[in-house]
């Protein structure tokens, strides 16, 4: 062997000790987060989930989105009878009866203090955390991706008509609306009625006015609970939206229809919406150049003392099943999610709003708030404490919500094209929906809601 073949060999057998000497390095823990964003925003998810595996090194979140919430919602099940479910998946607020009844979690409260970590859960803005707790106000899942519905108006229109602050009752709105027609705004206002725009049309107006959507307040006191939006206030809104659509006041705007809400509002077209506080970022980019807008909470009837808006979006729910080390993972990376930072980071980056006082106050003290594009997102803060929830605005919590939503559409295309009367309309949807929760109640025998 030559002398240089023998310092090779020395240096290889030194190498080997010191790497036999040294402790093994313990790959961390892998956990799946499943979501049902998709686009931009899955984009941002994903960010995010770098982003606390780049904090610490002890666990790893995989996060796959499944496209939307249904299916997500879907998909979790199926794995769940598989034995294969994520250990945190994204469920949408309407899920929330299907989960709770489920069975199949593990409550978020007790998984945090199990791993050690005390979470303040009067932080969380009330109109947010009671959405998602039980009666008793226990936190089975955490709030994540929050908004709610506000009005934008174009400031350059109203203007116009020689007003300079967003109409504050719907008596305000009508007239507005009129003056805007009589000075030649051709779409003074525009609407949805599609499914989905049950949360801002039903939904937030019935809140705002404390009106219930179902009995037992919303469903929270017992699966037996029926729908009753066919006497309540909603009938006079339905039937002023109408009357202001025949009058050529309001337009219908919908992807269906080659313009959504936003695209009509942004591009000037239309001068009134009312749509999701998530909408801010995308109307700021995308905005007719020069345009003046602003956005203000939604308007109620005149005399009718305000309640705090509703809440949409989803929550994070830890799965039933998994490791204990698994668990820790989970719990751990909640606590990112909870951190003000990360509020800060999610709402720079998505237009959704932080769901606790902490990470509001927090972006306030960076100036979030102070200046475009960001200016304004504070409203929805306003919207959803505008009192301290009641026993109706606290929430929804009735089964297959999904599918009282499509009815909702269903109906409300029927009124706006004249084949039933609104009261007609209002009944039926009241019936069909009725039929869900019938289906729902029989699904889940001799039980109730925590």
């Amino acid at each position: 062997m030559t002398i240089i073949k023998r310092g090779l060999t020395a240096l290889a057998a030194g190498a080997l000790s010191a790497a036999l000497a040294m402790p093994a390095v313990a790959e961390p823990v892998k956990f799946d987060f499943w979501f049902g964003l998709s686009g931009d925003l899955a984009r941002v998810v994903d960010t995010l989930c770098k982003n606390f595996n780049a904090s610490q090194t002890d666990y790893e979140v995989v996060c796959t989105s499944q496209g939307n919430y249904d299916a997500t919602l879907q998909n979790t099940i199926a794995a769940f009878r598989a034995g294969k479910q994520p250990a945190v998946v994204q469920v949408y607020d309407v899920g929330t009866a299907t989960m709770m009844l489920s069975g199949a979690y593990k409550p978020a409260d007790k998984l945090m203090e199990e791993n050690g970590y005390k979470i303040d859960y009067a932080d969380y803005f009330p109109g947010i955390a009671r959405y998602y707790a039980t009666s008793k106000g226990e936190m089975l899942s955490f709030p994540f991706n929050s908004s709610t519905a506000l009005m934008y108006w174009n400031k350059d229109a109203f203007a116009k008509i020689g007003k300079t602050e967003a109409p504050k009752t719907w008596e305000d709105v009508g007239a507005d609306l009129q003056a805007m027609k009589d000075a030649g705004y051709e779409c003074p206002m525009a609407i949805n009625i599609s499914a989905n725009e049950s949360w801002q049309l039903m939904e937030q107006f019935s809140a705002l006015h404390n009106q219930p959507i179902a009995t037992k307040n919303n469903g929270y006191d017992g699966l037996d609970a029926r729908l009753e939006v066919n006497k309540t206030k909603f009938v006079q809104y339905v039937t002023d939206l109408k009357k202001w659509y025949d009058a050529g006041l309001i337009k219908i705007k919908s992807k269906d229809l080659g313009q959504d809400m936003v695209q009509a509002f942004a591009s000037g077209t239309c001068q009134v919406i009312m749509t999701s506080v998530g909408d801010h970022g995308t109307v700021g980019k995308t905005q007719k150049e020069g345009m003046n807008w602003d956005v203000a909470e939604l308007p109620v009837y005149a005399g009718t003392e305000r309640k705090n808006s509703l809440v949409g979006g989803a929550s994070l729910w830890v799965l039933s099943g998994k490791s204990d080390a698994e668990y820790k993972g989970a719990a751990a990376f909640l606590n990112f999610i909870h951190d003000p930072k990360t509020a800060l980071f999610w709402s720079t980056n998505t237009g959704y709003i932080p769901v606790t006082k902490s990470g509001f106050d927090y972006m306030k003290s960076t100036g979030f708030y102070d200046k475009a594009p960001f200016k304004g997102r504070e409203t929805a803060i306003a919207s959803l404490t505008a009192s301290e929830p009641t026993e109706i605005t606290r929430g929804i919590r009735l089964g297959n919500f999904t599918q009282i939503r499509a009815e909702f559409g269903t109906q409300m295309q029927a009124i706006f094209a004249n084949k039933v009367s609104v009261q007609e309309g209002l009944d039926t949807l009241v019936k069909n929906g009725d039929a869900i929760l019938d289906r729902f109640q029989q699904t889940y025998p001799g039980k109730t809601l925590p």
